[in-house]
């Protein structure tokens, strides 16, 4: 089993930045790519940007050159560096990470809420 607790999430205006971090811990040897999801109200949940073991990274359109994901392997911790928020940036973050075998985890989210 994998446990992951996202924070970082809050109230920010637009224009403004926030650091969202994901630890994880348990069995979290074999854990490969992880990565930044979110689910604003009434939408279905999207991929923000992943990481893999080895560091490759992908962003979605929307937050490409605003948003910046990393992860520190020996602290077992994920992090999105997000600049320049939106109000449409605005969503529960969830963090997810994925075990050799198939397995999927996710935390249990993190609010990010951009006014305007």
């Amino acid at each position: 089993q994998v446990q992951l607790v996202e924070s970082g999430g809050g109230l920010v205006q637009a224009g403004g930045s926030l650091r969202l971090s994901c630890v994880a811990s348990g069995s979290i040897f074999s854990i490969s790519t992880m990565g930044w999801y979110r689910q604003a109200p009434g939408k279905q949940r999207e991929l923000v940007a992943y990481i893999t073991s080895s560091g490759g990274t992908n962003y979605a359109n929307s937050v490409k050159g605003r948003f910046t994901i990393s992860r520190d392997n020996a602290k077992n911790t994920m992090y999105l560096q997000m600049n320049s928020l939106k109000p449409e940036d605005t969503a529960v973050y969830y963090c997810k990470a994925e075990r050799v075998g198939a397995f999927v985890y996710w935390g249990q989210g993190t609010q990010v809420t951009v006014s305007s």
